[in-house]
């Protein structure tokens, strides 16, 4: 509603404010006093076009030529975007990061809160951190969380991934720890929580073949150079103490399970006795053995249980334990369990990188058919893009043909304007390749926006050829080269106020510039080159395809039908 708002605005000031202030502005050429500047210009810019008039008359000459360089750019175009790295959103710099801390599944409480204090200390040793902030406890005992604070970019002269491959190192000299550093994002596709930025999930048939197959394909993942930080939130290697009742003798003592339950319960539990009731408040009661006891399950030996006919019975007598292992957590996706295994980027690294190194690990692993993984989250919202940028730029390019098909009444011209999208394609996909920018969602945006703004320069010499032809009957040669010619200035001023709109987008600094770079990379890249280009293949593809609807034209007219149809 908006946006449609803001359109109607802007059409309504443009039919009305725009030729009142041209009325009030604009002078006539002979009253208007120009300074050095201008008549400077206009000798660069009649320089400029002299040698356009030039080359344009050796391009017409040798019109095949232009055709090849436009066919091997449109294979170019094919090229350039499938070797392109891809990614999702470009990953920003917004001063702020969060760490997740993964202890080993068998660690208490006690040492859990010391290897947070670490972990605290290491990151805010840092010359880039400002203010670190972390807890633990909660949902799992042997995680925690941390919010990391960094200084202006100006002060810090990195990236925050670059802050974060710095402190990688550092937390990794932490033992039966690992902390797991994200930059927060402003986008963030797929509300999956993990201890990283992608995840991918594998789910099985069995539950066996999962617990079995998860460790391995973990494993493998740590050497793949395109993955950084890799986990997973399996958890079935939880230490727990297995205590095994010996019934018979139990029973001879007259001790029941339940007995044993409540004796453990109020032991290890904090069982509410009682309260104390003062004047002004109350007191719960609550019993359990003393912290000093409950350290090690050695304290079991201590443990004695009420018997109704032999008072007093230690636990041991009729009882053994031993430690075992058991699931912290089994997570499901769906109504099946599953694990994921969670990764980050290096730097450098994209996200297309990354998806294919793990489908490559899958296959040389050896992994069951029985074995399902999939892409969650981020990663599974990249793939869905990936899979549906070809057809949305098809549509793109679809529409405009639609739209200019009606306004040209013609099925040929539209193809002419057309044809300057393959050099605008060339020159994004080029722009990014240089400047190391992943293809991502924005990047696509800028070439989606190239399509609307690269098709103009086409329009102008087309509309004016046309209109040259009708009224004078020149042939379709001589009026693209003079349409070329005199729409060669409002070609370059419109250009170049495009360009020169996105070159901040391109070269801006700051926290969270890194989500407009690639658009204004893409359309600065795609507009020099499709300068270069349009010139000079729009009016060969024009003769070309106007002949073509002259024989067309006389093929239909030759058709027995027809003939016998205009005698009538």
């Amino acid at each position: 509603m908006t946006l449609s708002v803001a359109i109607l605005i802007s059409l309504v000031l443009s039919l009305t404010t725009t030729p009142m202030m041209c009325a009030r502005l604009l002078k006539p050429h002979a009253e208007s006093g120009h300074g050095r500047f201008y008549h400077a210009s206009e000798r660069v810019f009649a320089w400029i076009l002299s040698g356009y008039e030039k080359s344009l008359g050796w391009a017409l000459k040798h019109p095949r030529f232009i055709v090849t360089l436009l066919l091997a750019t449109i294979c170019l175009n094919v090229y350039l975007y499938v070797i392109i790295p891809k990614g999702f959103f470009p990953q920003q710099d917004t001063g702020r990061l969060t760490g997740n801390i993964q202890a080993d599944q068998s660690i208490s409480f006690q040492a859990m809160r010391q290897k947070l204090t670490d972990f605290v200390d290491i990151v805010q040793a840092d010359p880039a951190v400002e203010s670190v902030t972390g807890f633990t406890g909660g949902g799992q005992r042997n995680g925690g969380f941390m919010f990391v604070s960094l200084k202006p970019l100006n002060e810090r002269k990195m990236s925050a991934d670059q802050v974060v491959a710095r402190l990688r190192g550092k937390t990794a000299q932490v033992p039966g720890a690992n902390l797991f550093l994200n930059p927060v994002q402003d986008i963030r596709v797929g509300g999956r929580q993990s201890n990283a930025s992608y995840q991918f999930t594998l789910q099985a048939d069995e539950l066996e073949t999962l617990r079995t197959w998860t460790p391995r394909l973990q494993r493998a993942l740590l050497d793949v150079p395109q993955l950084a930080d890799v986990n997973t939130d399996q958890q079935v290697k939880g230490l727990q103490t297995t205590l095994t009742i010996d019934r018979e003798t139990a029973a001879r003592m007259g001790i029941t399970p339940r007995m044993i339950d409540s004796t453990l319960n109020l032991a290890f539990g904090q069982a509410q006795v009682s309260v104390i009731y003062s004047t002004l408040n109350q007191y719960r009661v609550v019993m359990e053995v003393a912290p000093e006891y409950w350290q090690s399950p050695e304290a079991l030996k201590g443990v004695y249980v009420q018997s109704p006919t032999r008072g007093q019975v230690p636990l041991s007598t009729f009882a053994t334990y031993e430690p075992t292992n058991t699931s912290l957590a089994v997570n499901h996706q769906g109504q099946f369990a599953a694990a994921t295994i969670s990764f980050n980027l290096p730097v450098g690294v994209s996200l297309s990188d990354a998806v294919a190194a793990i489908n490559a690990t899958m296959v040389q692993i050896g992994a069951p058919a029985t074995l399902h993984g999939s892409f969650q989250g981020t990663a599974r919202a990249f793939q869905a893009s990936l899979d549906s940028q070809p057809w949305l730029i098809l549509a793109a390019v679809l529409t405009v043909y639609i739209v200019l098909g009606i306004l040209y009444e013609s099925y040929v011209h539209p193809l002419t304007i057309l044809s300057t999208l393959p050099s605008a394609g060339v020159g994004a996909l080029l722009a990014l390749l240089l400047f190391q920018t992943e293809f991502s969602i924005i990047a696509l945006i800028g070439v989606i926006l190239l399509i609307g703004i690269v098709k103009k320069n086409a329009i102008m010499m087309i509309d004016f050829a046309l209109a040259t032809e009708r009224r004078t009957g020149r042939p379709p040669e001589e009026a693209i080269f003079e349409a070329c010619l005199l729409r060669f200035r409002p070609i370059m001023m419109t250009t170049m106020a495009a360009l020169l709109g996105a070159v901040p987008l391109a070269f801006g600094l700051g926290e969270g510039s890194e989500m407009r770079r690639p658009l204004g990379i893409s359309i600065v890249g795609g507009l020099i080159l499709s300068q270069l280009l349009t010139l000079y293949t729009t009016p060969v593809v024009y003769i070309y395809l106007d002949r073509f609807r002259l024989w067309c034209q006389r093929v239909w007219d030759r058709r027995p039908g027809h003939h016998a149809m205009r005698t009538e």
